[in-house]
């Protein structure tokens, strides 16, 4: 742990309002996310989930409040993010390798227009975090979806950030796989903030500390408040609650 990460917030969000077109999407939202926390991100489809995200990894500008990434602006802070989108679109007659894949996540660290030594290495290295060394020249798309993700994932851990963000990780992978996801997250926690948007709060909650619940504005809950019945109350039915055992626990809830 670095004592810059130990002396700030890692993510700081204060009075944002944001609209598209006359619809408001985020309403007063206040949220802090400390350094190796590990948060939730759950809401109804059209909550604001997804501009939520985009807000703080700079793709869009509130209409007013602020935020900051361990102080910086969204845009100033993007070698400090690692960021997994929900879909990876790629064609899958494109003859890319995993490699070629996780070297992309070099493309913001002064890209020269080649991958240096240094670039080849941070590669490797993220590709032995997430479990993946031996597949370092097989192609992307042979491999399974549970693979792919965490080919992604090691995309983002390339960047060397310090946050890493992801948007439906497990959506297309079955729950074995998503089983070792988890114990993946466990182990980067100990060393990275992770904030997760997710529909499946159950499965989650045996590593979530906090959990972000979004529909318009942001209210905080300690996973072990969160049920069922309060999820149908708040956010209707298009949330997944399976309970899972966790060792999590807090109590009260709190609006950031």
């Amino acid at each position: 742990m670095t004592g810059k990460s130990e002396a700030s917030a890692a993510i700081e969000i204060r009075e944002v309002f944001f609209h598209y077109d006359e619809r408001q999407i985020l309403k007063d939202v206040n949220l802090t996310i400390r350094p190796y926390d590990s948060v939730c991100i759950v809401g109804p489809n059209g909550g604001g989930k997804t501009t939520l995200i985009k807000l703080i990894i700079g793709l869009l500008k509130p209409d007013s409040g602020t935020i900051s990434i361990y102080g910086k602006r969204p845009d100033e802070a993007h070698q400090l993010i690692g960021y997994v989108p929900q879909y990876a679109q790629y064609d899958r007659q494109f003859p890319i390798s995993v490699q070629e894949v996780v070297c992309m996540g070099r493309l913001g660290s002064s890209f020269t227009g080649r991958y240096s030594k240094r670039d080849k290495e941070k590669t490797l290295a993220a590709l032995n975090e997430v479990g993946l060394a031996d597949m370092v020249n097989r192609s992307f798309s042979a491999l399974s979806g549970g693979q792919r993700q965490r080919v992604l994932i090691a995309r983002a851990l390339a960047s060397g950030g310090e946050i890493l963000i992801l948007d439906e990780p497990t959506a297309n992978i079955d729950r074995e796989s998503e089983t070792h996801f988890f114990d993946l997250l466990r182990e980067l926690n100990r060393r990275m903030t992770i904030l997760m948007v997710t529909h499946d709060v159950g499965f989650a909650s045996s590593f979530f500390t906090r959990i972000a619940c979004v529909n318009r504005e942001v209210i905080i809950h300690p996973t072990s408040e969160m049920t069922g019945r309060l999820i149908r109350d708040m956010y209707g039915g298009d949330l997944q609650m399976i309970r899972h055992d966790h060792s999590c626990s807090n109590g009260g809830h709190t609006r950031g």
